[in-house]
């Protein structure tokens, strides 16, 4: 992976983002990002893998557990979606992935679509101090990569995976069940 650049097509209107984490789900992207459209799933090229933490150790306020990154590790790969967005959103994501903060890294990458390679925006975690997810935070990835057909069994792996079992209020839970629930009404 090579570290994202200002910009990535002079003059574009839009860019791709590659999500792995709690962008997987819809309704969880539309809400600060409404230009969000789903372009393909796709998987990152080998030698990445899903993991979870949180920068420098520090506790993560809005899901109450580690947040998902990739890092590199041969063999084994990351599938998600890419969003194609708004070259305006391009802020609001950053500002989502806390990029001012130092929290997320983003990058420029390439992904496999079942028609081509594809280059895209993504992040990883800076400083990451591994730790369990939150059930919540595992429940909407879980969500996203069903909403979205991933394969089986990368869907099954994000099943099996361990959480903290933090059981208190997650604000974000509340929006997001939200979003979902109007988004199935206006179907």
């Amino acid at each position: 992976m090579e570290a994202g650049r200002a910009g990535f097509r002079l003059g574009a209107s839009y860019f791709y983002y590659f999500a792995y984490g709690s962008n997987l789900l819809r309704e969880r992207i539309l809400l600060s990002n409404p230009s969000a459209s789903f372009h393909s799933i796709a998987k990152l090229q080998v030698d990445f893998k899903l993991a979870f933490g949180s920068h420098r150790g520090r506790g993560n306020l809005r899901w109450h557990g580690g947040a998902a990154t990739v890092v590199q590790s041969p063999g084994d790969e990351v599938w998600g979606v890419v969003w194609k967005m708004d070259i305006d959103s391009l802020g609001t994501l950053d500002i989502q992935e806390g990029v001012q903060g130092g929290v997320y890294e983003p990058m420029e990458i390439n992904v496999q679509t079942t028609e081509a390679s594809l280059l895209c925006r993504c992040y990883q975690m800076n400083e990451c101090v591994y730790a369990l997810t939150s059930p919540q935070y595992k429940q909407v990835m879980c969500m996203g990569a069903k909403q979205n057909d991933l394969p089986v069994e990368y869907q099954k792996m994000l099943e099996a995976v361990e959480t903290n079992n933090y059981s208190g209020p997650i604000p974000i839970m509340d929006e997001i069940e939200a979003a979902v629930k109007k988004m199935q009404k206006d179907q």
